[in-house]
């Protein structure tokens, strides 16, 4: 049970329940509302929310960490979802590989370098990184342009609900990266692939050795 104040000044209780899903937001059919998302406690800060209601969530989200790891599956247990990601996998005529830096507060991997990438909702993978293309950097693509170049199969932490990377080459595109979204990305840049950046996502230089040695998949973190 918490105390909170409402605008008119009067504090009333407020019963707060703790529960755990790993389901897709977009899957649910809203009576109220027109839109559920996931955010981790760190970027609320970001979100047009009440002070009291932030601080109220990273209360509860110091009680509650383990219940926001996904639990590892073991035989014979409950299959756990895997989230599923795309990276755009882009080469200029020198060779060099796009990457964005992301934002300082990002939730993950913070003022680090990356492929341009998303989760996918409700939709194909191909239409996903199409999407993300042009939402983070204005770039047009083709789906007959693009290629599957390698999957990462990976697990960030121990305990940690695991993620499946699928990269996909695009040879061709129409436009110039540009910053769409400075509250995710904050550079775009070309990068050889011998003198990638020390800051790097660890899985996107996985991937990289990966697509040059002609691998398709790999695995980290198991």
């Amino acid at each position: 049970m918490e105390q909170t104040t409402g605008v008119d000044g009067l504090c009333v209780p407020v019963q707060i329940y703790a529960a755990r899903w790993n389901g897709e937001p977009d899957a649910v059919a809203l009576n109220e509302g027109v839109m559920l998302r996931w955010f981790e406690p760190e970027m609320l800060h970001r979100l047009l929310l009440r002070p009291s209601t932030i601080e109220l969530v990273h209360r509860h989200a110091v009680q509650h960490t383990a219940s926001r790891r996904a639990p590892k599956a073991r035989p014979g247990s409950q299959a756990v979802p895997n989230v599923i990601g795309v990276h755009l996998y882009l080469e200029d005529g020198d060779g060099r590989v796009m990457l964005g830096l992301r934002h300082p507060d990002s939730a993950y991997a913070g003022n680090t370098w990356h492929f341009l990438a998303g989760h996918c909702e409700q939709e194909s993978a191909v239409e996903c990184l199409i999407r993300e293309a042009m939402e983070e950097a204005g770039l047009v693509i083709d789906p007959a342009d693009v290629e599957f170049a390698h999957a990462v199969h990976l697990v960030d932490a121990p305990g940690a609900q695991p993620r499946l990377g699928l990269v996909f080459r695009v040879r061709f595109w129409k436009g110039t990266p540009e910053l769409r979204e400075p509250g995710k990305c904050t550079a775009w840049q070309w990068w050889h692939p011998d003198a990638l950046p020390e800051q790097i996502v660890p899985y996107t230089r996985a991937a990289i050795d990966g697509i040059r040695a002609g691998r398709p998949y790999t695995e980290m973190g198991w």
